[in-house]
């Protein structure tokens, strides 16, 4: 018998007694607006506000449009969705982030029928027309994996044929990113593989989170936008009273000693850590080193994701040898495979701060876990991407002064600063303004940067749009 699963419209979905209070609804054309206690108007901060549930489990904190920052709460309010043109639709991999975006940009699911066969075959069909729309579709690829892919092809082959003008699949979580290369001979790719079915499908854009690898956009044949949440981590350590001279930033290997480097300049230049190990098997790691002092300081462990927790704990346990005085864990997506919860519980790590780019289950939860929301970042990607707009996130420097801005460049912007934090694919989408020798400036930068050294920092780049 087949199971039926309906997914709502986020105006139509109660809130919780906990959160009532802090957020109060109230209609502006047509749209809803969450407030909620408002900061002083010259902090130029992001700050989520945690709650306690009585049930002393944590919440996922929102990053409401009352605590955004100026040019991201006047966007909002200029949004408009021409003849509906704009539709979120949502798979059933995390149908509560979905309807998170959906809130914050203001519009409903759109309606989609998906239901699973007695055999195990996924049936979708769209309950309202989108011919002609930008649809943006949300379905992370995450445990069970291969469920949820197939569950997103199929869904992007529905609106395919129900004659959408663009498919953007939404991606918080891309499985399968590990697979990004020949490590051992004989093996596959599947990342490249994932990408050629997710094309193939009919998509005709990806908006992923935090991929494994870089290298991961180039497998596809259709415009990728990366975005990073290091922003919404940042924020987060930001309001903790966490002195800067006592932070160090540790990256649990050398993989993502970039990664970390990027991190820790974003908080106040901290001092970088790096943890030497040798993997003799897949999930399974061993501590070997520390390159770094972290002797009396407040470590912060950064990686992308946290799967059986066997590289971040042994880490940890490292750090504490070595004269660690406290170990913060921080990664965008928790995958918490067995036995993660155990390793992460044990004690050894003072918080474990992670996204909800991937869905929690009840028995993922222990008292030092803080899931942070990344609703608001994708919404108002989805706005810029819908809008054809360009949306680079620079987070400054420091641990008291931690905002987002919004980078439009110009040509005024290029005589002036001679600064662009993109990826250099978005040129075709730069918005210049030449005056009557600007063309001739324009072409000698572009001469002079041909013959540059190739270097490529990305350490200020957060959100890339080809």
């Amino acid at each position: 018998m087949a199971s039926l699963v309906l997914l709502p419209s986020p105006s139509s979905c109660s809130t919780s007694s906990s959160s009532s209070t802090l957020f109060h609804r109230r209609s502006f054309s047509r749209r809803f607006i969450y407030n909620s206690f408002r900061i002083p108007a010259s902090a130029n901060t992001i700050r989520c506000k945690i709650s306690k549930s009585l049930n002393e489990k944590p919440l996922v904190p929102i990053i409401n449009d009352g605590m955004l920052p100026n040019f991201m709460q006047a966007g909002r309010l200029d949004h408009t969705v021409v003849n509906g043109r704009l539709k979120i639709l949502s798979g059933t991999a995390n149908s509560e982030l979905s309807k998170e975006i959906a809130r914050y940009m203001g519009l409903d699911l759109g309606m989609i029928e998906i239901k699973r066969f007695a055999d195990g075959e996924i049936y979708v069909q769209l309950q309202e027309s989108v011919r002609g729309c930008d649809v943006y579709l949300v379905q992370p690829t995450s445990p069970p994996a291969n469920e949820n892919l197939m569950e997103l092809l199929v869904t992007i082959d529905a609106c395919r044929r129900a004659s959408a003008k663009n498919i953007t699949a939404v991606i918080p979580y891309f499985g399968y990113a590990r697979a990004d290369r020949k490590t051992q001979g004989r093996e596959s790719i599947a990342a490249k593989l994932v990408a050629n079915l997710i094309t193939q499908a009919g998509a005709d854009r990806v908006l992923a989170c935090d991929l494994h690898s870089g290298q991961s956009m180039g497998y596809f044949d259709i415009p990728v936008d990366h975005v990073y949440c290091q922003p919404v981590i940042l924020d987060y350590l930001a309001s903790k009273s966490i002195s800067s001279n006592d932070l160090v930033v540790v990256s649990p290997d050398v993989g993502g000693v970039a990664r970390a480097r990027a991190f820790a300049k974003k908080l106040s230049d901290a001092p970088l850590a790096i943890v030497d190990k040798r993997r003799h098997g897949h999930n399974v790691a061993e501590v070997m080193n520390l390159i770094g002092d972290v002797k009396g300081k407040v470590a912060v462990m950064l990686d992308d994701m946290i799967d059986t927790a066997g590289t971040i704990s042994k880490g940890a346990a490292l750090l504490h040898e070595e004269g660690a005085r406290e170990v913060y864990a921080c990664c965008t997506h928790g995958v918490f495979s067995p036995p993660a919860i155990e390793r992460l519980s044990s004690g050894i790590f003072q918080e474990v701060i992670v996204t909800n780019t991937i869905p929690l289950k009840e028995h993922h939860y222990f008292p030092q876990l803080t899931v942070l929301s990344v609703a608001n970042l994708l919404g108002e990607t989805i706005w810029r991407v819908h809008g054809d707009s360009s949306f680079c996130i620079q987070v400054y420097e420091g641990l008291d002064n931690v905002s987002v801005v919004n980078s439009v460049i110009t040509m005024d912007h290029i005589c002036s600063n001679l600064e662009y934090y993109g990826t250099g694919n978005s040129m075709s989408k730069m918005k210049f303004q030449i005056p009557s020798l600007g063309l001739i400036f324009l072409l000698c930068l572009m001469v002079l940067a041909a013959n540059a050294p190739a270097e490529y920092d990305s350490d200020d780049e957060y959100i890339s749009r080809p």
